[in-house]
């Protein structure tokens, strides 16, 4: 028997409805006990937590590993180490790999090198279509079997809508998500960044906010059609939002993520040609911004995922109309995230709720997102005060590409565990 004890901190578990001055006893890797004043007798680890959030570990919807094929990007050692860095203590990564992660070899080698080499849980995602082409269906049948929890194309859109309706179909089958990459390739075109006034200005060619809003109509629609279970990832413009509050409504088994880049900044982070802005979706203007912050709100957006997206310092430093798309985000998440709860947009634990319980409840992950007695003991520690400055050289991350770079902010994670093992502490890995 291994038994952990955390000591003094500010449980935050709206999965319980907790919030206030708690220890939490985590024996063989499972939360044993939560309650105020327990017993130091009996416990190989005791972690003085007071003045620290302690709360379920984060849960990302959508991240980048880049292994297999891309590992001078990231792979998923480096990966998960960013993750735990970043207090989230299980991610589900995309299937834009080399190879694609469009049959059940390369699932199984993705999870046995994440059992072999990560240190937080991974999740494969599958692809919907072989070779993300959008012609033909993945395996999707032999991938459910060898391990994803959902399938997308993401990175790419499933233009044929036919196509679509059949890997929804699948998907429903199998009791998979449908992660939706939302974005009408034809109207997109060659678009750098947001269609308007900065591109204008720029001379670089827009991607407009209907390109999205199309896709965004024509999944629901689907969804509504197959009964399937769809997740719209990075959700950027107004419209968009409106479309999924509207779907809800009706019934349709919808959900949402928003980005914190999308959440912080606008296109004008592109002026000066900063590829480190250039994301996709694109960034977008101060209005689609502002919705998206009244969505969080509102409690229209479902959660809060990274699209931790690494790339080599070489795919960035070129024109802009030639970088690659993406941004890391994993190690950001939380400092930028605790400034909606700081001018009071959302409450701590909305916060919380929208980084672990309701991604732990979108993808299907059981005894995630909580910390209830008997569930997983994956847990997040972090002093949501504490000063701190983004400085990339410091990241986990292979990659430095972020528009954050020297931004002063609040909130720093201290600790990650994960089944009940201390992961990152104080800034250090602990393998």
């Amino acid at each position: 028997m291994t038994a952990l004890l955390i000591k003094n901190g500010r449980l935050v578990d709206p999965s319980e409805r907790k919030d206030g001055i708690f220890d939490i006893l985590c024996v063989d890797g499972k939360i044993e006990r939560v309650a105020k004043g327990l017993s130091h007798s009996s416990v190989d680890q005791i972690i003085e937590a007071k003045g620290w959030v302690v709360a379920p570990g984060f849960v990302d919807l959508h991240t980048h590993l880049r292994e297999p094929g891309f590992e001078y990007k990231e792979d998923i050692r480096s990966g998960t180490e960013a993750a735990a860095a970043g207090g989230f203590t299980s991610i589900l990564c995309m299937a834009n790999t080399h190879p694609v992660n469009d049959n059940a070899v390369i699932t199984e080698y993705i999870v046995k090198k994440a059992k072999e080499t990560g240190v937080v849980n991974v999740f494969p995602v599958g692809a919907v279509t072989r070779g993300l082409e959008g012609k033909s269906l993945a395996d999707i049948g032999q991938m459910a079997k060898a391990g994803i929890l959902a399938i997308s194309d993401d990175g790419r859109c499933v233009m044929d809508s036919a196509v679509m309706r059949k890997g929804m179909q699948y998907a429903r089958g199998f009791g998979l998500l449908v992660i939706s990459h939302a974005e009408d390739e034809c109207l997109s075109g060659q678009g750098s960044m947001n269609e308007g006034l900065v591109a204008t200005e720029l001379g670089l060619p827009g991607s407009p906010n209907a390109a999205e809003e199309i896709i965004v109509a024509r999944d629901i629609a689907l969804a509504e059609l197959t009964k399937a279970r769809l997740h719209i990832a990075h959700l950027s413009t107004r419209v968009s939002l409106e479309l999924v509050r509207a779907a809800k409504k009706r019934g349709v088994h919808v959900t949402c993520e928003v980005t914190p880049h999308h959440l912080t900044i606008t296109d004008e982070a592109v002026r000066g040609y900063n590829t480190f802005a250039s994301v996709r979706p694109p960034l977008r203007s101060e209005e689609d911004v502002k919705a998206l912050r009244r969505g969080l709100k509102e409690g229209v957006i479902d959660a809060i995922a990274t699209d931790h997206a690494p790339h080599a310092i070489f795919e960035k430093e070129v024109e802009f109309i030639q970088a690659a798309h993406g941004l890391v985000g994993l190690e950001t998440a939380l400092p930028l995230c605790l400034k909606f709860v700081d001018d009071k947009t959302i409450r701590l634990a909305d916060l919380v709720r929208l980084l672990s319980a309701n991604p732990a409840k979108i993808a299907g992950l059981k005894g995630k997102g909580t910390l209830k007695p008997g569930s997983d003991a994956d847990i997040v520690m972090f002093d949501p005060s504490e000063k701190v400055t983004i400085t990339s050289e410091k990241f986990r991350s292979k990659a430095r590409n972020t528009p954050f770079e020297g931004w002063h902010l609040k909130g720093r994670v201290t600790g990650t565990i994960v089944g009940g093992k201390v992961v990152y502490h104080e800034g250090d890995i602990i393998s």
